[in-house]
């Protein structure tokens, strides 16, 4: 069905289904090996889905390290992510279209009853208002528009729009957020109480990000225009209106959270990634889904903008939406990986190659797109929960151009899937991109958009059950039928107060569908703006020469040098007026005393050696120190599982091991490790168990050491202690020469400590690898400029001075100490050199300050440039 509102809605949507009719580019991949690649997605997407089914439903998402549910509230909390989990079997409601795409009937219809059947909507429990519309109630209607499709085709007769009734439950559920004077929803909101009220816990927030109120309008009008109520539809609609009402009208950007009350900006930077992204797809998708002009009028206006300020091609950076030339950070985010996709569906194809091909070199270079990346395409956070984004953007490029070049791309995704993510029990997100650790996390969106747009790339027309073209993919990759968008029932759009009409003319749909005579003058055209990018990313992993201020001298001895056991470096502190005192907690505290340095240079170098140890501090406590990997190498298990350890500033540095250590696991007795071993013998030739606490790490080490071990893992007793929630750190010394230890020591959180003793418990006996990445199931390490950016950019695990756990310790001006050298006074850093004490019951406060961190810098930077305004 092609019947659509208005004229000037035929470009641009024409152009979303069509580009892959304008453009014939000589295929190189054979139908054979697309339909292999097909195959294989079907074969991947089985693992995920039945794992999902037998090992976690009818929980809302799968734990694949220790195959089981994840329920909310019975493990630890992950803060906001756990805000998508409502005890409504998430992943299952977020599969039901991806079951129909590919052509699984049985299984979809199957799964359609048990959602009809099992799910509850009235749970008592606070949830994401985004991430439920576009999960659940995206879901709920995707999957009722399958249902209708195949119900005309005389399947699932039996369906009386089921699906529907619980998607207009919900719509209810959610519609109490939208209660603010603004109309732009809160974040949050109980199923079954609503917001206001204590019995809510919830409804005191202030603020909200733009994608979250701006990423309802296709969930919310196809809900309308499915039941005839136009009150979903006019809720969203003013929330976008309020939003668009409140871009800075200078630059015409948003910025990334805004309060919901006033409409104060409340952080304004402004990009295309985390927190703003799906606003600009859901104007655009929006305008095709409705056919309202406003809103191809507000994208155009956004999208000159971004090119104008955001896009600098091949890179998308955060500007300041009242200051659009100042870059706002250093670094981008992996969400962004769709608006090369959004670009294809404007018509601008240059730049979504060339943002597209920077992209897939840092994929290349990591495996996959970690969180956040460096503009010279190094680690900035290296996690990846599997995101989609990248498949996306790859499938309609591939459906623009025709470029078998993005046939190549997808089957890379396919392949680092299945070598590094896979797991016994489906697949497992990346805790750590450079290592190749996994965190116990399934999220439902990897079923619901990553196979379907894989599917989609390699699937020829007769491989689709439907024409695809007849539907809109919501962010959530939800399929709507364009046919809503001549629904009768729909609403007038409401208005907002002092909302203008703007003026509307031909230069507002400057975009059609470009003259491919031009853009495709020959299939080399897409390859052209590729090689300058690929070239660009490659020589990213050139290290300059250590860069020296000027005029500042070179001091004896450098913070970031130290050896807390290194005897020539312990005099150098003395003749610089610098103590080493060890704590009792196993902490090293650093003094220094200007009056007792043997000079007034020494005094100088003192107070220049303690100010690095407090950046250095300051710097660590922002970043993630450079994890090891436990590889579970033994059957079942083959390389799937990889656990993110903790290294140790002594014994062997794993990351100059080019094939790490490897050997069966044994529990040492005692366990704890503070005594000679008992089962010398058994441990001989084997990698030790050992549990966290009673005596430094340096004295377990050498205990198994002794014993004949030739390595050892040090197990947290914290129980519910896991690196998902809490930062790392090295293991240190005992403030002794620790030269005599050469076995390699890692750490673990309860958490991953736990997958190995149970693993060990069930299957008796247990080979892992120690070293600094996965290996490939084969034992090669795969080499990528990963490894060379960690042994320049973070500090060997052999120094003794853990500089993530330096910290600097402030005193009032009565102290007898203080941060600040001056006569008479002194400064002391402490240093983490041995056990800590367990962590109390602040760390989920800790850990999310600590994931926080790195967002202070550029907050501060925003706060001064609001003072600036002012």
């Amino acid at each position: 069905m092609w019947m659509l509102h208005s004229a000037t809605m035929l470009p641009a949507f024409w152009l979303l289904f069509f580009m892959g009719t304008c453009i014939r580019l000589s295929e190189t991949m054979s139908r054979d090996e697309k339909s292999k690649l097909r195959i294989q997605v079907l074969e991947m997407f089985d693992h995920a889905y039945r794992n999902y089914m037998d090992h976690a439903y009818p929980a809302d998402e799968l734990m694949p390290l220790t195959c089981r549910g994840r329920v909310r509230g019975l493990e630890p909390s992950r803060g906001d992510v756990d805000d998508a989990l409502g005890k409504f079997s998430l992943t299952l409601i977020d599969t039901l279209d991806t079951l129909a795409l590919l052509n699984k009937t049985v299984e979809f219809e199957e799964a359609v009853r048990r959602v009809v059947k099992d799910v509850r909507l009235d749970n008592d429990i606070v949830v994401s208002v985004f991430e439920t519309n576009i999960r659940v109630l995206g879901g709920l209607l995707g999957g009722h528009s399958m249902a209708v499709m195949l119900k005309e085709n005389g399947q699932m007769v039996w369906y009386q729009n089921e699906l529907l009734h619980m998607a207009k439950d919900l719509g209810l559920r959610l519609l109490p957020a939208f209660n603010t004077s603004s109309g732009l929803p809160y974040p949050r909101v109980n199923l079954r109480h609503g917001v206001h009220g204590p019995e809510t816990r919830t409804g005191t927030e202030t603020e909200t990000c733009t994608a979250c109120a701006g990423t309802i309008i296709l969930e919310f009008a196809a809900l309308s225009r499915f039941t005839g109520d136009p009150t979903f539809e006019a809720h969203a609609r003013r929330a976008l209106d309020f939003l668009w009402e409140k871009r800075q009208r200078n630059s015409n950007l948003v910025g990334t959270t805004i309060n919901i009350h006033s409409g104060e900006w409340v952080r304004r930077d402004s990009g295309v990634g985390a927190g703003i992204d799906s606003y600009y797809e859901y104007l655009m998708k929006a305008y095709i889904l409705l056919g309202d002009d406003q809103l191809l009028l507000r994208f155009n206006t956004h999208y000159a903008s971004i090119m104008k300020y955001i896009s600098q091609p091949p890179l998308l950076l955060d500007v300041h939406i009242h200051k659009p030339l100042l870059p706002a950070r250093t670094w981008m985010d992996s969400l962004l990986a769709f608006f090369p996709g959004l670009q294809v569906l404007k018509g601008d194809i240059r730049p979504a190659i060339e943002t597209h091909e920077m992209l897939y070199q840092v994929t290349k270079k990591h495996n996959f797109l970690p969180e956040a990346f460096t503009t010279d395409f190094r680690v900035h956070w290296a996690q990846h929960p599997l995101r989609p984004e990248f498949a996306e953007s790859t499938y309609f490029l591939y459906k623009a151009t025709r470029d078998p070049y993005y046939l190549e791309v997808g089957r890379t995704v396919l392949e680092n899937l299945n070598r590094f993510a896979r797991v016994p029990c489906g697949f497992a997100a990346m805790k750590d991109v450079r290592t190749g650790s996994h965190e116990d996390r399934m999220d439902s969106f990897f079923l619901a958009e990553m196979f379907k747009y894989l599917f989609l790339l390699f699937a020829e027309e007769e491989d689709l059950p439907f024409n695809v073209e007849d539907y809109v993919f919501t962010t959530e990759a939800h399929l709507l039928p364009l046919s809503l968008s001549t629904a009768s029932n729909s609403p007038a759009p409401p208005v907002i107060n002092s909302v203008v009409i703007e003026e509307l003319d031909d230069l507002n749909f400057e975009w059609t569908c470009p003259n491919t005579r031009l853009l495709f003058p020959d299939p080399a055209f897409p390859r052209n703006f590729r090689e300058p990018i690929r070239s660009a990313v490659d020589k990213s992993c050139l290290r300059p020469i250590a860069h020296r201020e000027p005029g500042m001298g070179r001091p004896p001895l450098r913070a970031q040098d130290f050896m807390a056991n290194n005897p020539e470096h312990l005099e150098l502190l003395r003749r610089m007026g610098v103590s080493l005192i060890h704590l009792k907690d196993g902490r090293v505290q650093l003094v220094q005393h200007a009056t007792q340095a043997v000079s007034a240079v020494a005094a100088e170098d003192g107070m220049r050696f303690m100010q690095e140890m407090m950046e250095l501090s300051s710097q660590q406590q922002k970043e993630q120190l450079p994890p090891r990997a436990v590889q579970i190498v033994s059957h079942p298990f083959f390389g799937r599982v990889v656990l993110t350890a903790g290294p140790a500033q002594f014994g062997m540095d794993l990351s100059k091991s080019s094939s790490g250590v490897r050997g069966f696991v044994t529990v040492a007795e005692p366990y704890n490790g503070c005594s000679e071993l008992s089962n010398g013998e058994i441990v001989a030739g084997r990698i030790a168990l050992l549990q966290r606490g009673q005596c430094m790490f340096a004295e377990k080490a050498r205990h198994v050491q002794k014993a004949g071990a030739i390595g050892g893992i040090v197990i947290d007793d914290n129980e519910g202690s896991s690196s998902d929630t809490a930062p790392l750190f090295q293991m240190a010394g005992d403030g002794r020469n620790t030269d005599d230890v050469t076995l390699p020591l890692l750490f673990l959180f309860h958490k991953e400590g736990n997958i190995l003793l149970e693993a060990l418990k069930e299957y008796k006996e247990v080979e892992v690898l120690l070293s600094d990445k996965a290996r490939d199931r084969d034992g090669a390490e795969e080499e990528d400029c990963s490894t060379e950016e960690r042994d320049h950019s973070s500090p060997a695990p052999s120094e003794p001075v853990d500089q993530s756990q330096v910290t600097t310790q402030e005193q009032t001006a009565g102290d007898s100490e203080s941060v600040q050298p001056a006569e008479g006074l002194g400064s002391y850093v402490s240093v983490d050199a041995g056990e800590e004490p367990p962590a109390d019951e602040d760390s989920n406060n800790q850990s999310v300050d600590s994931l926080m961190a790195d967002w202070q810098e550029d907050l501060e930077a925003f706060k001064q440039m609001e003072k600036d305004e002012l």
